[in-house]
């Protein structure tokens, strides 16, 4: 269908020649949506925030006004519903919305005080809700209030932002849109914001959207339709102007000073680097990283333009809220030798001081009598030219969402230097955004950080059993996790359960040997690529053969000492060398077993094993002390559910060797101990969580026996 068909006003376009855009609207899903504003604003927003190139994460809002029935007086009376605080686009839902009475928003006009008295009226905000189950109404709000149309979107396109931060921002918009879109200069968003949009609609009747400066974009319309058209056609325009412009007059970011270096090595020099940045960036509390080569960010990085933009600093408030005032630049060359940390680390000190005290300088500059105290002054954003682009923050959502901010933040800077100049916010205002009072308030209502929030671990054999079982703890309890098998089939479906369960941010995943180092390198890589590092490791991976001396072949005694103790010494081993370069600390937990102190029948290859990983534990604990790295050790025994042991004939030999049946061996082995206590793997777990959770931080090479009770296995 045709906009023409559906919209009042002559569109730039027809919906079928949109090109950086996705029209997305269904005619029969909103069909069934008919007569129903809120439903439509909601399918509006969902289509909005489906394409990236509209708005960013958890950017924008959109608004409908629709007429409802007062609870208290029976009238029909006009309702705005419109995106609450916080949330985002594509995945709103009613309850993400805030309802209020139209007609008392606009009445808080009278008891305006001046823009120096902004924050009191959100206060006010509640008093004017209609739903008393709706969201908490965004400062946001009174910018839709004043408008007179029923359906209003403001979103952060790229397209939009480059042409609100070029220098001429307000002559190019007048002149591309033949002055059907407003222009309103930057300020910050605010009861006194709504009023000027209001005042801009006023003194340009007729205009379709308002442009505002350094910010976003306003579009409009009668319909849920006609809003979503418009906007999008509006958007289309702003990126088609860039295209026309981009490279034409000049070089796009004054042309590339150097060359990357190739896919294989960038990742290469990325995950050797990434430790040693968490370690700089973790100062003040751990920090999970993400890295990106995306060639949008190469083309900026290598660029001879990077040294004059990377300082200026993000334009859109979203944008810098997300990556700070202005990234790190490091000033390593791509093929630079990293691989002694050490060095590494003390030619970064100097740059991230300079960085720290950058910050504090900002800060001091700006603050107010009442502004919050500074905040880690550690950068969210690196860049390494020729390689990539590094963003740490409190956990992989918020790092990854940074990066996907400051890509925006490259759009804009390419667009707005292709058709004008780019400009930042002044440093006051922008510190006036990030040190808003309604902003702290509303980081300090955050949750408070999980055990292991900032913590990545990798849990050896976590397809299954013991290891799925802490690995789904430990995710519970805020860490990232790198689950692994050496089964692909069972690796895989785990892999599908973590991802029902926690989503992409919370886990890895890859093939691990721990027999081989070169399949245990590759997948710490794949930690230090997804994460950024490593701190805690636990060596779970392990398999039983239960044979009398006669029967236990060499092959049996080869497969058990390489799997449970040239295993653990490797992936530790490795470990360390990360946890190293950090400087962080961190854990080594070791999947063990009462058989490493109880002697038993047909055991001699396992149980003298298990013996060889609790010493090898003892011994590594005496050597990392002074890396803080701890080592301890958990002894389970008879995990029977979900554990892979049991599998290979090992139930059979240990109920041959009992006298007993397999059915039995469960209730045999809780019989046995102290407590008559089954044991199942989220026993270990909780053991596991135990020692890592940080109330034992103080506590290194310690067998912590999770068993029911074995009195034969006691350690002392």
């Amino acid at each position: 269908m045709s906009a023409r068909s559906k919209s009042n006003h002559q569109p730039y376009v027809d919906v079928g020649e949109f090109k950086h855009v996705s029209y997305l609207w269904d005619e029969k899903k909103a069909g069934e949506l008919e007569g129903d504003e809120v439903a439509l604003l909601i399918y509006r927003s969902n289509l909005l925030g489906a394409d990236l190139r509209l708005t960013n994460y958890g950017g924008g809002n959109t608004s409908c006004k629709a007429m409802a029935k007062n609870p208290l007086t029976g009238e029909q009376t006009e309702i705005m519903w419109v995106k609450g605080s916080g949330g985002d686009l594509g995945t709103l839902k009613k309850s993400g919305l805030a309802a209020l009475y139209v007609d008392r928003l606009r009445s808080l006009k009278n008891v305006y005080r001046g823009i120096e008295f902004e924050d009191e009226m959100v206060e006010l905000f509640n008093h004017c809700i209609y739903d008393l189950n709706s969201k908490a109404p965004s400062i946001d709000t009174p910018l839709h209030a004043f408008l007179p149309f029923k359906h209003i979107d403001h979103l952060h396109p790229d397209a939009a932002i480059a042409i609100a931060a070029a220098k001429d921002s307000e002559r190019i918009t007048r002149e591309l849109f033949n002055g059907t879109i407003g222009w309103v200069k930057w300020q910050r968003p605010g009861f006194d914001l709504g009023l000027e949009l209001k005042k801009c609609v006023d003194e340009n009747p007729g205009i379709r959207g308002i442009i505002l400066g350094s910010h976003g974009l306003f579009t409009w319309g009668d319909t849920a339709y006609e809003s979503y058209v418009n906007t999008l056609e509006v958007i289309e325009r702003c990126a088609e102007y860039l295209e026309d412009n981009i490279g034409k007059k000049k070089p796009v970011f004054g042309g590339a000073k150097l060359t990357s270096l190739p896919k294989e090595q960038r990742l290469e020099q990325a995950a050797v680097l990434a430790p040693v940045l968490r370690g700089l960036c973790s100062s003040s509390q751990n920090m999970i990283g993400h890295f990106t080569d995306d060639d949008r960010v190469l083309e900026y990085i290598n660029s001879n333009d990077l040294e004059r933009l990377a300082p200026l600093g993000t334009s859109c408030p979203d944008h810098f809220l997300r990556t700070k005032i202005s990234p790190l630049v490091l000033s390593l060359s791509p093929q630079e030798d990293l691989q002694d940390a050490g060095a590494v680390k003390t030619k970064l000190i100097p740059a991230f001081e300079t960085y720290r005290e950058m910050y504090a300088d900002y800060y001091n500059r700006c603050k107010h009598p009442n502004s919050p105290d500074i905040r880690d002054a550690n950068p969210v954003v690196i860049l390494y030219p020729g390689v990539g682009m590094f963003t740490f923050a409190k956990d992989k959502q918020t790092a990854r969402v940074a990066a996907e901010f400051y890509i925006n933040a490259i759009n804009v800077m390419k667009g707005a230097e292709a058709i004008s100049e780019y400009t930042s916010l002044p440093r006051q205002e922008a510190f006036d955004i990030e040190y808003w009072l309604l902003e702290e308030a509303k980081l300090q209502r955050m949750p408070k950080p999980k055990a292991l929030s900032g913590r990545i671990a990798l849990i050896t054999g976590s397809a299954g059993g013991i290891g799925k079982a802490i690995a789904k703890k430990f995710a519970d309890e805020g860490a990232c996790v790198i689950i692994n098998d050496v089964n692909e089939e069972r690796l895989g479906e785990t892999k599908n359960e973590f991802q029902n369960l926690y989503g992409k941010d919370v886990f890895a995943a890859d093939i691990l040997d721990v027999t081989k180092a070169g399949t245990i390198q590759q997948t710490i890589k794949t930690a230090i690529l997804a994460f950024g590092g490593l701190d805690i490791v636990v060596n779970n991976a392990g398999l039983s053969i239960s044979k009398s001396i006669e029967d236990h072949s060499e092959k049996d005694w080869d497969l058990l000492y390489d799997v449970l103790v040239k295993g653990q010494f490797l992936v530790t081993q490795i470990a360390v060398e990360i946890m190293r370069k950090q400087g962080l600390g961190g854990d080594v937990l070791n999947i063990v077993s009462k058989n490493a102190l109880v002697s038993g029948p047909n055991n001699a290859g396992y149980g003298s094993a298990k013996a060889a990983q609790l010493h090898l534990s003892r011994l590594n604990a005496a050597e990392l002390g002074k890396d803080r790295i701890r080592v301890n050790a958990v002894n389970p025994d008879a995990v029977i559910a979900g554990s892979n042991i049991w599998s290979g004939g090992w139930a059979e030999g240990r109920a041959k060797a009992y006298g007993i049946s397999v059915e039995d061996l469960p209730k045999y082995y809780a019989s046995r101990t102290l407590l008559n206590e089954v044991i199942y793997p989220e026993d270990i777990a909780n053991a596991c969580f135990a020692l890592v959770g940080g109330l034992l931080k103080k506590s290194t090479g310690n067998v912590l026996n999770v068993d029911g009770g074995v009195s034969t296995a006691f350690v002392r």
